[in-house]
């Protein structure tokens, strides 16, 4: 494949919203049969929370913003930035589209922080022990 056919699909990923960013990856997951890794975006959550016990037993999480509290809205925006490494327009998105997942495969030291970064700013995530 040419450079400049990769570049091409570069710049038309790189114009995708979040939200359909990973839709593709789970797409791209079942059509190959393979999980990614951790990644900004993750794939959704599978609906209902993971047992507290199971949760505690693993090494890695998958962190989703489930809610927010609407007047908080620039501090939740500002704390999926700072989870996410995400721009100011992508965590917007990924804030107004609530329920999102936010990561994959974080560590047990990271889904802790990111838990607790949603709380100050007033959302309400969910980890789902891997």
């Amino acid at each position: 494949m040419s450079e400049a056919t990769l570049e091409k699909i570069v710049d038309t990923l790189s114009e995708l919203k979040v939200l359909d960013l990973a839709n593709l990856k789970t797409m791209l997951e079942d059509k190959w049969g393979v999980k990614a890794a951790a990644a900004a975006v993750a794939a959704p959550a599978a609906a209902g929370a993971a047992p507290a016990a199971a949760a505690e037993e693993s090494t890695e999480f998958d962190i989703t913003l489930k809610s927010i509290d609407a007047s908080k809205k620039i501090a939740a925006i500002k704390a999926v930035r700072k989870i996410t490494g995400l721009g100011l327009k992508e965590a917007k998105e990924a804030v107004e589209g609530a329920p999102t997942p936010l990561k994959q495969g974080a560590s047990k030291a990271e889904a802790d922080e990111a838990m607790k970064e949603l709380a100050d700013a007033g959302c309400v995530g969910e980890l789902k022990g891997l």
